[in-house]
């Protein structure tokens, strides 16, 4: 029988390390992004220029979210390797749950734009409408779903035990930040709804 430290090496460093990675990133955004809504922080820093605010929060997030996977491909490498699936699922399977788990963040990102995606509504960009096409007619929270998709993929692919429990620690993250973020963007839009009706 297999034993859990087998699979697993929380002695680690690198294991450490990453789920560290993982979590600063949505709790570390949060925190800035709302900030920047109550007090224009960033804003400030540009000359009051929001967009160019905005495009350099999405640079420090999207730069931080490599260093993130990197460092969780370090991880794995550091980890126990153990066959999870039978060939030539240990392939197919991987790369599919990779290749749809991208095309959900490629598209949420192009369906968004750069300052729908990378918080533009906290620095008051906000959309005109909802975006209800694909992938959100599909899901929720798309990116979220395809980047967790992407942790189990390559997890998968290098056969990795570790990965796949590092995985479910990004899903409860994200959940958590969901928590957060979901409500405060909900809040923003309706105060702008508030604003339209009072002016009508």
């Amino acid at each position: 029988m297999v034993s859990v430290e087998s699979l697993v090496d929380l002695n680690q460093s690198s294991l450490l390390v990453s789920l560290l990675s993982i979590i600063f990133n949505p709790v570390a955004w949060n925190i800035v992004a709302q900030n920047e809504y109550r007090n224009k922080t960033i804003t400030r820093l540009f000359g009051g220029n929001a967009r160019y605010g905005c495009y350099f929060l999405a640079v420090m997030i999207f730069s931080f979210g490599m260093l993130r996977d990197s460092l969780y491909h370090r991880a794995l490498q550091d980890q126990p390797k153990y066959a999870m699936l039978p060939e030539p699922l240990n392939v197919v399977v991987p790369a599919v749950l990779f290749l749809v788990g991208q095309v959900f963040v490629v598209t949420s990102t192009w369906a968004l734009g750069i300052t729908g995606t990378f918080l533009g509504d906290y620095f008051g960009i906000l959309m005109d409408h909802r975006v209800e096409g694909f992938p959100f007619n599909v899901l929720r929270d798309p990116m979220y779903v395809g980047s967790t998709m992407c942790f189990a993929a390559t997890a998968l692919w290098y056969e990795r035990p570790a990965g796949l429990f590092i995985t479910f620690y990004v899903y409860i993250v994200y959940i958590i930040a969901l928590r957060y973020e979901g409500p405060f963007t909900d809040m923003i839009y309706s105060k702008r709804e508030a604003s339209r009706a009072k002016k009508a």
